[in-house]
């Protein structure tokens, strides 16, 4: 496997040669030479990595094409996106969700992320034959091996990695990578080309739809100046949640995702690298706050959320300034009635399991739990 041969392979998959940009070279050598730089990685990974990897540049080959023939698409801008960030592990799932009960609100949903191009129509958000068919092919394979940690369905809200992956900055790469190197490089890299691009992508979706656009990632705090220099009407909402429980299930779930990829999992690699990512993930934002006049986030504390979703919403809402109809309202209750907490099974983890102590990682979290008044979960 080498970044050339990847490249002349989605060239061939897309049928289509030209790219809008190879900024997305740097992080893919590294990926590369991550994958094949862990001993303890089996060969199926390996391969799973090559095809994920020309998969994710025949897709920007396709909007490059596209966007190329229907230039007009970027004429409408991206304008005034609600943007969920914070900590993995806090809520933003469940956030996100009731906010696509909102028919005013356009979702990025994970169907798209595999058929980017030709963009969806307005009635085939989640009636494309693309959406159906992926729909049908998980319920014959029943392919999630992990639903209790992470269940998305096809026709429901995905996060935005997928769309960072095809410039190779994406924080979405890191499970399956297990790869110091390439998250301490993407901790520290430029990325502003793949926001650029993110946009671009949001641009091309929403030309035949309409809708405020209503996205998440919880990583998007680590760029978070990038993210509102591209988005600088962007309504950004702040997730919170005791870092140390969202330590504790966080890394549980990257040495459940490894153990997909690796013979044995590494739990130096999670023991050094995600108490670094997951203290950026709030350091970021705090620095934006402390910089700004007025505080730009809206917070919701996973607590509150999960005593009273609705309520919360209706806070967010006022926030916002959007009303928040009876029929909106409804349709968000019934989602949970549904789709309760532990629907596809329970989760159990603790610190202990990977050798942590809460004293330990006092000092990546302290002025975090200071600021905003977090109590320990029990």
């Amino acid at each position: 496997m080498h970044a050339d041969e990847i490249i002349q392979k989605a060239r061939d998959k897309a049928q289509r040669n030209l790219f809008d940009s190879e900024s997305f070279r740097e992080g893919l050598e590294i990926a590369v030479d991550a994958v094949l730089g862990k001993p303890t990685r089996s060969p199926e990974s390996v391969a799973w990595h090559e095809a994920q990897f020309v998969d994710f540049l025949a897709n920007r080959l396709k909007v490059a094409d596209y966007i190329r023939q229907n230039p007009s698409v970027l004429i409408r801008p991206v304008t005034a996106p609600i943007i969920i960030i914070g900590l993995p592990r806090t809520g933003s799932t469940l956030l996100s969700y009731l906010l696509d009960a909102d028919e005013s609100l356009r979702s990025l949903l994970r169907w798209e992320m595999r058929h980017l191009v030709p963009p969806p129509t307005q009635g085939g958000l989640r009636n494309d034959p693309r959406c159906l068919a992926l729909i049908e092919e998980e319920r014959r394979a029943a392919s999630n091996p992990l639903p209790h940690l992470h269940h998305e369905p096809w026709d429901g809200p995905t996060e935005c990695h997928t769309i960072l992956s095809h410039d190779f900055k994406s924080a979405g790469l890191g499970p399956g990578l297990a790869s110091f190197g390439y998250g301490m490089w993407l901790l520290e890299c430029d990325t502003g080309s793949a926001y650029d691009y993110h946009r671009t992508v949001l641009q091309m979706l929403q030309s035949q739809t309409t809708g405020t656009w209503s996205l998440k990632l919880p990583s998007h705090a680590l760029n978070i100046r990038t993210l509102m220099a591209a988005y600088p009407d962007a309504r950004i909402i702040w997730t919170h949640r005791d870092p140390y429980q969202v330590s504790a299930s966080f890394m549980s779930m990257m040495a459940a995702a490894q153990s997909l990829h690796l013979r044995e999992i590494d739990r130096d690699y999670i023991r050094r690298y995600y108490p670094l990512r997951l203290r950026e993930h709030v350091s970021r934002p705090m620095a934006v706050q402390d910089a700004s006049a007025n505080d730009p986030f809206h917070h919701i504390f996973y607590g509150d959320l999960m005593r009273d979703p609705v309520g919360q919403m209706r806070k967010l809402y006022a926030w916002l300034g959007r009303p928040l109809t009876a029929t909106t309202e409804e349709k968000m209750s019934l989602w949970l009635q549904n789709n309760r907490q532990g629907k596809f099974g329970k989760h159990a983890y603790s610190l202990e399991d990977l050798g942590f102590s809460e004293r330990e990682l006092t000092p990546f979290f302290e002025d975090y739990v200071a600021r905003f008044g977090l109590a320990r979960e029990r």
